[in-house]
């Protein structure tokens, strides 16, 4: 690798976004370039005394980072906006998250390792889901694998920057240090990071462990994918509780029926491997509650029938081979529901149905399918989405940190999504607490019981370990 090619790497590290005007520059570092690629980055006109000077341009998709009061602007998660160039955004970026600075960072990464390789693994997907493609391959791919055949300073440079968190300061002085070992020393030169573009959310795909003063310290395991149970508890007030796990379809009756005598309801129902999870309690307010367990995933003809009984949706599941169990009751506040099966998470129509005045009151996934009910009259101000390839811990938490809740998740094998709500009536103790486990959490439940928390939500699917 030549030195000029180094020397411009580690000057675009640490770039001032900037655009050509009347023939200078003007730095605008408060913003996030928003679309780093290789065709953005120009060099100045060979003889001139910029011919050295590296230029990003193209500000069409640029935004601050930071308010007119100097706060980081806030966190928000859109999943049908989308904003960059597909094959060097960020993962963020696909999923609709909030531009910040530590996007720039890894899209300059796939940016490097696309000039030296010439390829990413995720070029040549095609059609409407290629952004959903380009991501999920993106997220299973570590940086060993898209790093291979690079000097090493490459993939610690991807390591470090999608692991950042969304407000994150980076250290640009130790991003350009990874590279020093690269450059060839007659050409070397330092290089000014005064008024250069800050980044940082943290994503996480391999181990990092780089440290201020590059000494080895705590190891922090970020995780690679797999398949959990997430199960999500809430404070309540000292109640019944039962569950059950690895249910057969012909052992369902009986626990159902055992579970009624003694006064309990079904709050919430979850699959893994064809097999349901049931999760009773007597603090549903239910007087009733019917179920029907389906080979079709929400059987349409039965929902209407119940609806015309004033039987509401409560809690519905699906399973690998297409299956469903959808519990209906009487004696929820709801007074209309409407519900959609679809192929990806239906974040359009969902939002098309917040503007109605409709809630999600309950998700589930059958295989790849999506299947999301809404219902008015649902006890909800306001929700929002948390959807990631992996379990989005940090976005839960920072919508913890605004008053938010999570009252619905599902996940496929590919993702999770957490509806995440406002009570209009505060909560008496607002602890809300998530445990991920490879088996049913069973050998935990009690501890949380003991706590008076209690199991308000539980699905199976795309995590991390």
């Amino acid at each position: 690798m030549s030195g000029k090619f180094i020397r411009l790497s580690t000057a675009a590290m640490v770039y001032r976004q900037s655009t050509i005007r009347a023939g200078r520059a003007t730095t605008i570092s408060l913003f996030v370039h928003g679309d780093v690629k290789p065709e953005n980055f120009l060099l100045g006109l060979p003889g001139s005394p910029e011919e050295k000077k590296l230029f990003l341009i193209d500000l069409g998709l640029a935004s601050k980072w930071r308010d007119s009061s100097g706060q980081h602007v806030d966190y928000d998660q859109r999943p049908d906006i989308f904003r960059g160039t597909i094959r060097y955004a960020s993962a963020h970026a696909h999923l609709g998250r909030t531009g910040s600075r530590r996007d720039d960072l890894e899209s300059l990464a796939y940016t490097l390792i696309f000039l030296i390789k010439g390829r990413l693994p995720w070029q040549g997907y095609q059609g409407d889901t290629k952004s959903f493609l380009v991501c999920k391959k993106k997220m299973a791919t570590s940086p060993d694998m898209l790093c291979s055949f690079c000097p090493p300073p490459f993939k610690q440079f991807l390591e470090s920057v999608t692991n950042m968190k969304f407000d994150e300061e980076p250290n640009y002085a130790k991003l350009i240090s990874l590279f020093e070992s690269l450059i060839e020393s007659p050409a070397s030169r330092p290089i000014r990071i005064d008024g250069a573009l800050k980044v940082g959310q943290k994503r996480g795909r391999l181990p990092v462990n780089h440290e201020e003063d590059d000494q080895p310290k705590k190891k922090v395991r970020l995780g690679s994918p797999a398949s959990q149970w997430i199960s999500v508890y809430n404070a309540r007030r000292p109640m019944k509780q039962r569950y059950h796990y690895n249910v057969a379809d012909n052992r369902l009756q009986q626990h159902i029926e055992k579970g009624n005598e003694d006064g309990l309801y079904i709050s919430c129902v979850a699959s893994s491997a064809n097999l349901w999870a049931l999760i009773m309690d007597a603090g549903t307010d239910f007087g009733s509650q019917v179920y029907e367990l389906s080979p079709v995933f929400l059987h349409k003809d039965w929902i209407m029938d119940q609806w015309e009984k004033s039987f509401y949706i409560t809690a519905i599941a699906g399973a690998l081979n297409g299956s469903s169990l959808v519990l209906m009751s009487k004696g929820t506040p709801y007074t209309q529901q409407s519900y959609k099966v679809s192929e990806s998470f239906p974040f359009k129509w969902i939002n098309k149905k917040w503007k109605e005045g409709f809630h999600v009151t309950s998700m589930a996934t059958a295989g790849n399918r999506w299947g999301v009910v809404m219902s008015r009259n649902s006890g909800y101000s306001e929700q929002i989405v948390e959807l990631d390839f992996l379990y989005p811990s940090e976005g839960i938490h920072r919508r913890w940190e605004h008053g938010y809740r999570i009252t619905s998740s599902a996940a496929t094998g590919d993702q999770a999504a957490f509806i995440l709500s406002k009570p209009k009536r505060k909560p008496v103790d607002e602890t809300q607490e998530t445990l991920r486990t490879s088996a049913f959490p069973s050998n935990h439940v009690k501890d949380k019981w003991a706590k008076n928390l209690y199991i308000a939500s539980i699905c199976y699917g795309r995590t991390v370990s």
